[in-house]
């Protein structure tokens, strides 16, 4: 798996490489039970700190995304990803409403805004071909 990160950004880097990671488990590029980079390895292959790694691998497991071990490292969680909460509900319309919101100012349609987000949908659940990785 590729990551890309924007230094740039306004996005921390530490949240950037979570959705990556997040991303690649929904695109099917990371599978459960797949290990991952150490956090001092990982630091190094992206050019960052290793506590702004650190800091998203914990937030990962948190969220139930993946698993610590001392022995076998940072494994992408093998018994399933978390499940659906009200929490989790809560936490996406507060995450999306201010994005619909600005949307409708600028005119965006209720259409419009479906149609890119079936389109987001549709590319990240479909299983990428290997030449496209």
């Amino acid at each position: 798996m590729i990551i890309n990160l924007d230094m740039q950004s306004d996005i921390p880097i530490y949240t950037q490489l979570m959705n990556q990671i997040i991303e690649g488990i929904a695109h099917g590029d990371l599978q459960p039970g797949e290990a991952l980079p150490s956090v001092r390895g990982l630091a190094s292959d992206i050019g960052v700190n290793l506590h702004t790694v650190n800091k998203a691998y914990t937030m990962l497991k948190q969220e139930g995304f993946i698993q610590i071990h001392r022995q076998k490292g940072v494994v992408i969680q093998p018994d399933g990803m978390p499940e659906i909460t009200p929490e989790y509900e809560l936490k996406q319309y507060n995450q999306l409403k201010p994005i619909i919101a600005e949307a409708i100012c600028r005119g965006m349609s209720e259409e419009q805004m479906l149609d890119i987000t079936e389109q987001i949908y549709r590319e990240i659940s479909t299983p990428r071909k290997e030449n496209d990785q």
